[in-house]
């Protein structure tokens, strides 16, 4: 799989900036010891503030979705202190607020952070995160989430995200048998988010004059209550006569579903979602949702740790991490990480989220779900 080609990549990168890290830990030891000899008490109080020099800061951007705590901090923490490990991780989550956000970034500036990983709540207040700390010459990962019209951004660590929505839409079509006659609600992500913007895009190619787009939403904060509350007025409008529904990730995917359930809708119509969340998988096996997106976020998680490390230690980051790949924001070509996505329904459950170890059967497959899962030839 192409995944297991990218893990398998970034386990080279992963190792060059190992070996760079111990190297530069025993220089150092190796100091340590000299100034020790000659004074065991400033050489102890080095040792004992060497932690503290090397922080990285995580900014997440919310829990609604998730990935985000349960998928991406792991991932990259545990690779963080696999490759440095007496780096200190800053984490936060500012749960889909800006000035939270803002706050969480210049605190880890002013606690010392040397980089900072930053997956935006909203493009405007990234942006000046970012200037702000180039102002102090602490570099910027752009992570999941591009920033657009700044120049302080160092690196870009993603998917392609319009191919994201495209997939949605291709999928979508096919189900629907590509008729374009086919009457489709579209519940697009949060306006404030780029990646949103890119994703309603990707759809839009695929589905604009393949298929009738009767009602549009974007879903302020990815809120799957108010992705509920779209949907529910979309079908009290269209006299619930809805073919399909693109949704732009799984949480909106949910709300959209849970209003057709409420309507008393039978069988629902396909749905489209992203991320691969657990509860998704469990209704793609039950009929209830099409399709996801899966993006193999260890992979995404680890390529940002590699990064961020090298940046941290002052190591050059090789340039086989991007390929020489770039994204321009607007201001600048950002040197990119773009991971594949892939199209997930229920006939290749079994060949991507779980041969991936994303899920197992035993997450997957709890009671309820147990025969879905024979069904799908998952047990």
């Amino acid at each position: 799989m192409k995944t297991n080609a990218i893990s398998g990549r970034l386990g080279a990168w992963a190792l060059s900036a190992l070996v760079l890290t111990s190297c530069s830990q025993k220089q150092e030891g190796a100091g340590d010891k000299g100034s020790a000899a000659g004074d065991k008490g400033a050489a102890a109080g080095d040792k004992a503030s060497k932690p503290a020099e090397i922080k990285i800061a995580l900014l997440l951007p919310e829990s609604k979705t998730a990935r985000y705590e349960s998928k991406d901090r792991p991932f990259f923490e545990a690779k963080i202190k696999a490759l440095c490990p007496e780096c200190q991780i800053l984490a936060s989550n500012a749960n889909q607020d800006a000035s939270q956000q803002q706050a969480q970034a210049e605190a880890a500036l002013t606690n010392g952070a040397r980089v900072l990983v930053l997956d935006a709540v909203d493009s405007a207040s990234a942006s000046v995160i970012a200037t702000k700390a180039k102002a102090q010459k602490v570099p910027v990962i752009a992570y999941d989430r591009l920033v657009p019209g700044t120049d302080a951004i160092d690196f870009y660590v993603s998917f392609d995200n319009e191919s994201v929505g495209r997939l949605q839409g291709e999928s979508l079509l096919t189900a629907l048998g590509n008729k374009p006659t086919a009457r489709v609600v579209m519940i697009n992500g949060a306006p404030t988010d780029n990646n949103g913007m890119l994703f309603k895009k990707g759809a839009h190619s695929a589905l604009d004059g393949k298929a009738q787009i009767v009602k549009e939403y974007d879903t302020p904060d990815w809120s799957p209550d108010k992705a509920q509350d779209q949907m529910t007025q979309a079908l009290t409008a269209l006299n619930n006569q809805v073919d399909g529904v693109y949704a732009a990730n799984d949480g909106t995917a949910g709300g959209a579903i849970a209003a057709m359930k409420a309507a008393g809708i039978k069988p629902l119509p396909p749905v489209t979602g992203q991320d691969a969340e657990l509860a998704a998988v469990q209704r793609i096996l039950l009929g209830e949702q099409y399709m996801t997106v899966y993006k193999a976020i260890k992979p995404q998680a680890e390529a940002a740790a590699v990064i961020a490390v090298h940046l941290a230690t002052g190591k050059p980051v090789p340039t086989d991490i991007t390929g020489g790949k770039t994204v321009n924001n607007g201001k600048k070509d950002v040197p990119s990480v773009l991971l594949v996505p892939l199209a997930v329904t229920r006939e290749n459950l079994k060949d991507t989220v779980i041969a991936d170890a994303f899920w197992t059967t035993e997450q997957i497959c709890t009671n309820q779900y147990v025969e879905a899962c024979k069904a799908a030839g998952i047990l």
